[in-house]
């Protein structure tokens, strides 16, 4: 019986990966990923597609200089990976970009707070809304141009931080459509595995309903967006400390 079902799984799962999208056809006679499938969850996806990764940089000035407080590419599945522990759940094996990304920038975009909360720990300050921030990495994630070798990048100044997206705005959009809520996504599976996981709601229209107004409430000015034939540049300038 245990033998019929493996030889069912391994028949029908490597037909629905394919249906999915996440590997090729397996009538070849291989079974390789598709770039959705592999920096999806891959398990080092940097190994088979150099631009896999996210390139995390902060600096103590306001431009980039020969000594980063911290100069890192993560690599890794985009999504949490998984395993089937012997207890029979499920147990996180290993984070995905956003979740390796969001532990690793913290420190840098917020200071520890002089108030002392319920838990006798001192509460953070944000200099910028984490919301924002999130959801501006998750759209240089989403939309970012797979034929060009080159990282994300999320870079952190003294007064800023810079999101840059390779390649150019896909199809016809520009800045004033995204700002204006309209969509036009360049990695449809990619747009709807993140939705799927939580990370972007069904209207896409989060620059628009959350980044910019946050920036506008909590720091005091808008996002500034920068696009050319080479990248796409979300700058958030950094809440005043007056």
């Amino acid at each position: 019986m245990d033998l019929k079902i493996n030889q069912a799984l391994n028949y029908i799962i490597p037909e629905r990966l394919t249906g999915l999208g996440f590997i090729a056809s397996p009538q070849t006679g291989n079974t390789p990923c598709t770039i959705a499938g592999l920096v999806s969850f891959g398990i080092a996806p940097r190994r088979f597609l150099l631009q896999a990764g996210i390139r995390f940089m902060a600096f103590e000035g306001t431009d980039k200089t020969y000594q980063a407080l911290i100069d890192e590419v993560i690599d890794g599945p985009l999504f949490n990976r998984f395993r089937l522990s012997e207890s029979g759940n499920l147990e996180n094996i290993d984070n995905g970009l956003i979740d390796k990304l969001s532990t690793m920038i913290r420190p840098y975009i917020s200071l520890e707070g002089k108030t002392i909360n319920a838990e006798m720990r001192r509460e953070r300050v944000w200099l910028y809304p984490w919301e924002a921030v999130r959801e501006t990495v998750i759209n240089a994630i989403a939309h970012r141009d797979w034929t060009r070798s080159l990282d994300v990048e999320v870079t952190v100044y003294s007064d800023h931080i810079e999101i840059t997206s390779p390649g150019a705005m896909q199809n016809s959009m520009t800045i004033e459509k995204m700002i204006a809520g309209q969509r036009s996504p360049r990695n449809p599976l990619m747009v709807s595995l993140l939705r799927d996981y939580g990370y972007v709601d069904a209207r896409g229209m989060r620059v628009r309903t959350k980044v910019i107004p946050l920036m506008k409430s909590e720091n005091n000015q808008e996002p500034i967006f920068e696009a050319t034939d080479d990248y796409v540049k979300v700058t958030l300038r950094r809440k005043s400390d007056s």
